[in-house]
C-alpha cells in the first residue's frame, strides 16, 4: 500500500516509517519544514510539504494514497496552554481526511490518547471517553468522529496511546520528570505515588500502527499499551537512584508548585488494558518495559533530559 503519514518525522512517526517500508509499503510523509523533509527523504519516504492547516493538501494526499495514518498533533500549541486550539485543528484535519476517504473502504488510523477514560480502574478498548466540554474532550470527540467514519465507508480505527511512549531519544513526560528531578535535586511523586500510568515502547507502538493500517476492522478502538500500569512512585525511585538524589512524596496540593505543567497529570491514575487489541491484531509488545528502559541510562544523558519540554 501507499500510505500517507502525518507526523512522519516525529517521535512515533520516525519509527513507523521504517516499520512500514520494511513491510513492503510505500510511505508519503507530511513535512512542514526543510529538516523534516530531509529526514523523510533520507528514510526512504516521499514527501508532501504542508501543515495540518493546509486542508486541501491533506485531502489531495489522502486521495492519492491507499490509506492514512494521522499521528501529527500541535503539541507546541497544546503544551503552551492552548490545548483547545490544537484539538480544534486536529478535528479539521480528521474531517478533511474523512471527506477524501469516504466510500473508498481505505484505512484511516488516528492516534489518540487514554486521557478522559475512567480513572482508578483498568480501562479497556470498550470504554468511551466522557465529553464534558473541556479542551481535552474536544480531542476525545475527534476520536469518536474518526470511528464514525466507518459508517461512511472508511476502514477507520483509533489507537489510544499510553501517556508515555518511551525509548531512547524520548523528549516526553519521562524526560521531563528526569529534567525536573535534576533541577530540583529531588525525585518527587504525588501523595503515596501508587497511581499508575500505562506505558508502551515507541517501537512496539510503531508496529501496532502498522498492523492497524494493514488489517484493523472498521470502527476498531485499539490500545497502545504494553504495561497496564506502572506506579509513579516506582518511576521516581528509578530516577532518584540514577541521579543519586532523594526520593520524596509531594503533597497533592503542592503538585503544581513542584511539577509545574506536569502537576495536573502526574497524579492521575488511569491504568489500561490492551488484551482485546492483542487478540484482534496478534500484537505482542517485545521491547523493554518503562522501568527497565529508564534504568538503561539513556534518559540521564544531560543533552536528552535537559531539553524535554512536552510529550511527543
Amino acid at each position: 500500500m501507499r500510505i500517507f503519514v502525518t507526523g512522519a518525522s516525529g517521535w512515533i512517526g520516525s519509527a513507523l516509517v521504517p516499520e512500514l517500508l520494511d513491510a513492503g509499503h510505500e510511505v508519503v510523509g507530511l513535512a512542514r519544514s526543510d529538516a523534516s523533509a530531509a529526514a523523510l527523504t533520507a528514510a526512504g519516504a516521499d514527501v508532501v510539504r504542508g501543515t495540518l492547516d493546509d486542508l486541501d493538501v491533506l485531502r489531495a494526499a489522502a486521495t492519492a494514497s491507499d490509506g492514512v495514518v494521522h499521528l501529527a498533533f500541535r503539541h507546541d500549541i497544546a503544551f503552551s496552554g492552548d490545548f483547545r486550539t490544537a484539538a480544534e485543528a486536529d478535528r479539521r484535519a480528521v474531517d478533511a481526511f474523512g471527506d477524501a476517504l469516504a466510500g473508498t473502504g481505505r484505512p484511516f488510523v488516528l492516534a489518540s490518547g487514554l486521557a478522559g477514560l475512567q480513572q482508578g480502574r483498568v480501562a479497556d478498548e470498550r470504554d468511551m471517553p466522557t465529553l464534558d466540554g473541556s479542551p481535552h474532550s474536544v480531542r476525545a470527540a475527534t476520536s469518536l468522529a474518526a470511528l464514525d467514519l466507518a459508517s461512511r465507508g472508511v476502514r477507520s480505527c483509533v489507537v489510544r496511546l499510553s501517556p508515555t511512549c518511551h525509548g531512547e531519544g524520548d523528549q516526553g513526560f519521562m524526560a521531563a520528570l528526569v529534567s525536573l528531578a535534576r533541577a530540583k535535586g529531588v525525585s518527587g511523586y504525588p501523595g503515596d505515588g501508587a497511581n499508575r500510568w500505562p506505558a508502551v515502547h515507541r517501537l512496539d507502538a510503531a508496529r501496532l500502527f502498522r498492523l492497524a493500517v494493514e488489517k484493523a476492522p472498521a470502527g476498531s478502538v485499539l490500545h497502545g499499551v504494553a504495561e497496564e500500569g506502572v506506579a509513579i512512585r516506582d518511576v521516581a525511585e528509578v530516577i532518584g537512584r540514577r541521579l543519586d538524589v532523594p526520593v520524596t512524596s509531594v503533597a497533592p496540593e503542592a503538585a503544581t508548585g513542584h511539577f509545574g505543567w506536569l502537576g495536573g497529570l502526574v497524579g492521575l491514575d488511569f491504568p489500561a488494558s490492551s488484551a482485546l487489541t492483542r487478540d484482534l491484531l496478534d500484537w505482542r509488545p517485545t521491547r523493554p518495559g518503562l522501568l527497565a528502559d529508564l534504568d538503561a541510562g539513556h534518559y540521564f544523558r544531560s543533552s536528552s533530559a535537559s531539553s524535554a519540554t512536552a510529550a511527543s
